[in-house]
Order: C-alpha cells, then structure tokens, then sequence
C-alpha cells in the first residue's frame, strides 16, 4: 500500500477499506464489564499486553499465551523496585557529581553553565531506559497515563522532575485520593500552576480551576453562568483560598526539592462552598486544609465516574456513548467508590473484562508514538550500547525523535494534556496526519536499515527475530507469525501474498535458502538478511502497524 492509501486508510478517507476493527470499536456494545469467559488463544493474550506493555515480545507473548489471562494480569501487576536514579552521562562539569554518577540529591546551580541541560539530557534518557526495561508489567503504561493526568510543564530544575515522576510510579496503582493529595503539594505541580503563588493577600486560583475541571470531577454541562453540572465559578476561588500557603521549596533550605507550608501566607477565614458541594463551611486547617478540600471533593461520585471515563479512553477506546457509559463506566464507578479508590481493582476488572476482549476493540487505536516506537524497540528486541553512558545516549536521541510526532514527556501542550485523549471528534486520529505519517515511516526505516551513534550500529536484528519464530522457511507462516506479533488483526491471503512475492519470499525457493543457511550456509546470510530487512520494513509501514 502507498503512502498517499495508508494515510487515507488512517484518516478514515477509505471506508469501503477500513477493517472492521478500525470502524466499529464501542459503537454497538454487545458485550459487557462481566469477567471474559471466551477463547485465550494468542490473539487475546498479544492484545492484552499490546494494551498494557511498551511493545511485547514474542516470547511474552507466547508467555501470557501459556499462563492464561489470571496469571499475566497477576504478572503485569507485580509490585516493581523504582528505576535506579538518572546519571550524568554526558556532563562534567557539575563540581559535586561525577559523569556516570546520579544528581537528584545534589543542589541546581544554574550559575554553573549546561549544569541543567545536562541533568535534563539525562532526565529524557533515564525515562526511556525505564520503559525499554518495563517488560510485562503495567507500572509504565500507569505511569505515563498519569503524567498525561496530572500533567506539569516548564519546570526548569530537573530534580523537581524527577521527583514528581517518583510520585507518579510510587502511586500509579494506588489509592486515587491519597494520589490527588500527593500531587497537590508536589513541588513541580505547586511551581506549574502557581501554588507557590497562592497566598492570602494574592489568591491564585490556577490549581483550583484544574483540581476540579481536569484532575478529579470535571466541569459537567453549563447550568447557568458560571454554574456547570459538578461546581461553580465561585467553588474555584473558595477552594484556591483553602489551598493558600504552600510554597514548592522551604525558603530558607533551597537544595531541598520539597513542599513547605507558611500560615503567615494562608487564609484561615471560612470558605463557603455552593450548591454543587451541598454549601459545606471549609474552617481553617492550617497545613491540613487541603486535604479537607479533597475530601469535599471526592464525596462526589462523579469523581469516580471522571476518571473512569479516562481510564477507559486510555485502555480502551475514545468512543463512550450511552451503552459504554451504563454498562462499563458505570460498573467501573461504583468498583472504585467500594474500593475507597484504590484504582488496582478497578483497573485489573476492566481489563479482564468481556467487554475489552471483544473483536471491535482489536485495532480501534491508533498507537500514540511512544508505544509506536517501543512496538519496534522492545519487540524486536533492539541491542543498546552495553555501555550504559553510550545507552543513555541513545535512549535520549530517540526520546527526542519524539518531537515532530508531537508526543514529548514534560512537555505537554496544555494541562488537559495530549489532544488525542481529550479532543472530540478526532481522539486518536490526531496521532496521523499528513506530517508525522511520514515520521513515522522514516524512523522505522531508519531503525531497519540501522544508524551510527558514537561508533555503535543501531539496527534491528532480523535475522535473530525471525529465528525465534515457529517456522520461518514456510513464507505463509513466517509472514502470518510477524502480522500476529506486530499487527492486531490477521491479514487477508492476498495481502500475504503480495507481500511474498513483493520480497522473494516464496516457495520453493525460500524454504531451501532458509534451511540451508540455518543450518550453517553462512554465504546465503546477506542475501536472506536483505530478503527479511525488505519484509519488516515493508510490514512496519503498513496501516496496520499503527493501530493496536
């Protein structure tokens, strides 16, 4: 398929084309959030993972494949040690750390020059060295899930970065409402929507606004002015004079990368809330005031019903109409209020539920780019630099190949966070269009044919992937074998055999070849490498390499 007819296949310009899988998603709900009863097969365990993991492999695969859907979830669930800290790997100038050595502890001293620029390379590297290394587990999924929840931006110190990233992976499977309160006094959230700003004399009701619009229950329709379904105008500056006093460091202890608490800055006079939260009086509480307006808050239900709805958009799909809202957002609801939000339980049911298994939620998302990328890293398995200063180098260079396919961490466009999870109609279309399509097929291309970092050849290893297949000199299985590892529905015949005859991959021919060579021809090595480079690089481009 051509550029110009895999664009219009993605942007839904072909709808005669379009498999079912890409069209129907949620929108007929014949199924629903009771456990998935049906086959496991292959198809339901590469989708589970695909879903959950940054780019499964193979092996994990055939794996979960094996264990069975209880087992893999208990596996994707396991309680992880965090990442060991970020180093340096390209900075020595930094008089207390070392090149190699970790400066999350260490003070920012912006008079030394490239000190932060150097903690932010690392930064970007240590975050992608995190998901090359997830494997099957759910934490890194959770993790950026949240980062696009909770977002903060334009933080110029790099510990308070990694702090607030620490806060993300400590509470990922947690406790929602203890996560809300953690993240409220989070020294990069209190310097990004101006917390640290908030003082009695000058309230600043930024947070407040996105606290209660985007981080817990959501405006609601318009009810009258300045009146929505969930909380009023007044309702944000009542709350943004309850959360006063915070500052993101204390004063007087600037290498510290924490939250302090003034009284002399905080309102302690009484704030009277509307209607929307029944006209509760909020008294003074000093340093725990805060957690008195969460509490508020979460007495709501629609606090549940909020962020279920984004749970089922990042998992599932963008589609909620009224059958999703009552038969799976609702059910998830109430799980998570009985649950007093811990979100684990909720998360686990949605996933093992019979409506996430059904054929029309397989291949209705469009892969964001970082799960594009690691889809090409991680299942094939690409071989790093065992240098692990050389590693971070090129984990940071392809964090910021990131950049023209307008996915970067810590950078987000807004506090509503990426467009493809909130922006209706378009959802996760936004991820294609005519300039990051071609990105995309570039960085494939580029990660097939294999590039030079600092005397390293960074390249995928096709011959060690297509060996760990089941058959490979049978062309028919070894085409059909990738399309299950890569693709979420199978290919029709004729596509498999365009693509045979596309690459020379066709009986009688490539049987002896492979067979030869894998039994020890090593003559015939260039010529089925490029027979299998050609093959992939085809397959990575095809439409159906960018839905999931």
């Amino acid at each position: 398929m051509n550029r110009r007819a895999s664009l219009a296949l993605l942007m839904g310009k072909q709808k005669k084309s379009i498999p079912k899988s890409t069209t129907a998603a949620a929108a007929t709900l014949t199924n629903t959030f009771d456990p998935y009863t049906g086959i496991w097969g292959f198809e339901q365990a590469a989708h589970l993972l695909r879903r959950t993991t940054f780019g499964p492999t193979y092996a994990q695969i055939k794996q979960a494949t094996s264990d069975g859907l209880d087992a893999t979830l208990s596996m994707l669930f396991e309680n992880q040690p965090l990442p060991a800290d970020p180093i340096y790997y390209n900075f020595e100038n930094d008089p207390n750390v070392a090149n190699g050595e970790s400066w999350v502890d260490e003070p920012t001293n912006f008079a030394i020059t490239g000190l932060n620029g150097g903690r932010k390379r690392s930064l970007q590297g240590w975050s992608f060295k995190a998901i090359r290394e997830s494997g099957m587990n759910i934490r890194e999924k959770m993790l950026l899930f949240w980062h696009n929840h909770f977002v903060v931006a334009d933080t110029n110190d790099s510990r308070f970065q990694h702090k607030y990233m620490t806060v993300l992976r400590e509470n990922a499977l947690g406790n929602f409402k203890e996560f809300v309160e953690k993240i409220t006094i989070d020294p990069s959230m209190l310097q990004y929507l101006n917390g640290t700003q908030n003082s009695k004399n000058a309230p600043n009701e930024n947070y407040a606004r996105e606290l209660l619009e985007l981080f817990t229950i959501g405006k609601g329709d318009a009810a009258g002015p300045g009146d929505y379904t969930n909380y009023t105008e007044d309702d944000v500056v009542q709350i943004a004079r309850a959360l006063t006093g915070w500052r993101h460091f204390d004063i007087d202890d600037l290498t510290q990368v924490q939250a302090s608490f003034n009284p002399n800055r905080h309102d302690t006079d009484n704030k009277q809330l509307s209607h929307r939260f029944n006209e509760v009086v909020i008294s003074d509480a000093g340093a725990d005031e805060y957690k008195m307006v969460i509490d508020i808050i979460f007495q709501k239900d629609e606090v549940a019903r909020f962020i279920s709805r984004k749970l089922y958009r990042w998992f599932v799909h963008f589609d909620i109409n009224s059958d999703v809202e009552a038969n799976i957002i609702e059910p998830m609801a109430q799980m998570l209020i009985a649950d007093n939000y811990e979100v684990e339980p909720t998360i686990k049911a949605l996933l093992s539920s019979e409506h996430f298994y059904d054929i029309s939620i397989r291949g209705c998302m469009i892969t964001h780019p970082i799960d594009y990328l690691f889809k090409i890293v991680n299942t094939f398995e690409l071989e790093l630099n065992p240098d692990i200063l050389q590693e971070y180098n090129i984990l940071r260079r392809l964090f910021t190949a990131m950049v023209p396919l307008e996915m970067v961490m810590y950078s987000h466009p807004n506090v509503a966070g990426w467009k493809a999870y909130y922006q209706a109609p378009q959802f996760y279309k936004i991820w294609i269009n005519a300039v990051t399509l071609p990105v995309r097929m570039n960085y494939s291309d580029a990660l097939s044919e294999g590039f030079n970092v600092s005397g390293f050849q960074v390249k995928l290893n096709v011959l060690n992937f297509v060996a760990s297949l089941d058959n490979p000199a049978d062309p028919d299985d070894l085409i059909t074998e990738v399309a299950s590892i890569l693709f979420a529905q199978p290919l029709a015949q004729e596509q498999v055999d365009s693509l045979k005859s596309s690459h020379g991959i066709t009986n009688p021919e490539w049987q002896d070849e492979y067979l030869d060579y894998s039994t020890g021809n090593t003559s015939l090595e260039p010529a089925i490498e490029n027979k299998l480079k050609g093959l992939i690089k085809t397959m990575l481009k095809m439409p159906e390499n960018y839905l999931m």
